[in-house]
């Protein structure tokens, strides 16, 4: 009992900062955002061929599943792909707190499935991956992923779910020039032996390396990320004017080429869309080829910076 393939593209669109207020400085990201605007994104990326769209419940704690559900309401469902999740550090006190979510989430989203939906993080392995086989089975879900799971617990969730004739058909965790625990504890080994699909978050880090930040000009004060990464954007300059310089080398931006590199180490990115001009470095990303070179001497300069980027929520790998 399997199903179709799930179509992988080569860059997926990052919601996460759709869960913030709209209002500058305010919340994770502190981006300001308008409904208008998300629309302009939308249309965007819809035109480019960018149809599949990453959000979260947690992401706001709903907001921004329903704002992605309204901005999306103006296209067909077989043109997008959504990609959603359970989490279980907020899992409801019912009988079947996975189910329970899910149906939030596609009421959020206006929905009557998900296309791929994930167990957020591993917390217990044994007693939520198992909750996925009915959703599979009903047809609510079409694909199951894992996220911030390590590889012991990705080869667990996938015996789980074998067992039932399905399996993980793919995993997320972060990963960038900066953190690279997927890498180095042979997930993404694991994934090109199985034929599963890696998708990467957090891989401009939260736009610390976007080139549009330094220690005169930090990210937006009173957001979390400020909290996280300003203290450290002196130690990034090395890094962020090396991708400055290849991105200037190819008619390109910082950002597309640290997505080009993620796309070059077999990652699929998820990168955080807010505003319409970034769908552009996207389609730079999609087309750019990086060099052995290059590719080396940015995770050295990386490795130079000697940061550390996990998140309060991430365990090690």
């Amino acid at each position: 009992m399997t199903s179709d393939n799930l179509k992988t593209p080569p860059v997926a669109l990052g919601t996460w900062a759709w869960g913030d207020s709209g209002e500058a400085g305010h919340g994770y990201f502190g981006s300001p955002l308008s409904r208008a605007g998300l629309e302009d994104i939308a249309d965007k990326a819809h035109a480019a061929g960018f149809t599949l769209w990453d959000t979260a419940m947690v992401y706001g704690m709903g907001r921004s599943e329903t704002v992605l559900g309204e901005v999306l309401k103006r296209y067909a469902r077989s043109d997008y792909q959504l990609s959603t999740k359970f989490t279980p550090q907020a899992a409801g006190t019912g009988d079947d707190p996975v189910a329970d979510m899910l149906e939030q989430s596609l009421a959020r989203l206006g929905t009557d499935y998900i296309d791929l939906y994930w167990i957020h993080n591993p917390a217990d392995v044994a007693r939520w991956t198992p909750c996925l086989i009915p959703l599979l089975k009903s047809g609510k879900v079409k694909h199951v992923g894992v996220s911030n799971h390590n590889l012991g617990e990705i080869e667990f969730a996938n015996r789980i779910l074998g067992e039932a004739g399905f399996r993980v058909e793919a995993i997320q965790n972060h990963y960038s020039l900066l953190y690279r625990g997927s890498e180095n504890a042979g997930i993404l080994d694991y994934c090109r032996h199985q034929g599963i699909p890696f998708f990467a978050y957090m891989v401009l880090e939260q736009g610390a390396l976007s080139g549009r930040y330094s220690p005169e000009n930090p990210l937006p004060e009173g957001s979390n990320r400020s909290k996280a990464y300003n203290g450290m954007l002196s130690q990034l300059k090395a890094l962020t004017d090396k991708l400055v310089s290849i991105g200037q080398s190819q008619g390109a931006a910082a950002p597309d080429v640290a997505t080009a590199w993620a796309i070059a180490k077999g990652a699929t990115p998820i990168i955080g869309v807010t505003r319409p001009d970034y769908v552009d470095g996207l389609a730079r990303a999609r087309t750019m080829t990086l060099s052995g070179n290059d590719i080396a001497e940015l995770e050295a300069l990386a490795d130079a910076a000697n940061v550390n980027t996990r998140g309060w929520w991430e365990q090690e790998m």
